[in-house]
């Protein structure tokens, strides 16, 4: 991915709306990483599965090793998201995603990037203040292979 290119936001995130979105646009932001103890804090507490909570189990599992829980994976993904595309003043809620997958696992030290591509800007059509934003994220690590990958859809104000 690295010969790819990539859009920039003409409105920063604190002055961004439906309008500064256009279908088509790619953008890349990035990074964040997990180490083994953040890894096995989070499974501890919400996916408390040896694959995710012990090291020497783990290195005997189908993985071959430690991995991230796949929901601390999106919740990666969702700060990468929030704070580099989503906007800051105009976001209003979520109706879900979609299809969302762990294409391969992350592992400790790995550094994540964040594509995503807008895929629908959809002013609604019975409120007339907002529309729905869709974009298609894909989390890649270092060696550029997706993590993760899914398609948000965010409710997202107009400007007035």
């Amino acid at each position: 991915m690295n010969d790819e290119t990539f859009d920039e936001f003409t409105a920063p995130i604190d002055d961004r709306y439906l309008e500064d979105y256009a279908e088509g646009g790619r953008y890349r932001f990035g990074e964040e990483s997990v180490d083994a103890d953040e890894i096995v804090a989070f499974a501890h507490r919400y996916d408390p599965q040896s694959i995710h909570t012990d090291p020497e189990a783990a290195a005997g599992g189908p993985f071959g090793g430690l991995i991230a829980s796949g929901w601390q994976t999106a919740a990666l993904m969702m700060r990468l998201f929030a704070d580099n595309y989503l906007t800051s003043v105009a976001s209003l809620a979520s109706p879900g995603v979609d299809e969302l997958r762990w294409v391969r696992p992350l592992r400790p030290g790995d550094r994540l990037t964040l594509i995503c591509e807008t895929t629908g800007v959809r002013p609604s059509r019975t409120k007339p203040d907002r529309g729905i934003l869709t974009t298609d994220v894909t989390l890649i690590n270092q060696n550029a292979e997706p993590i993760l990958t899914a398609t948000a859809m965010n409710m997202v104000a107009r400007r007035r």
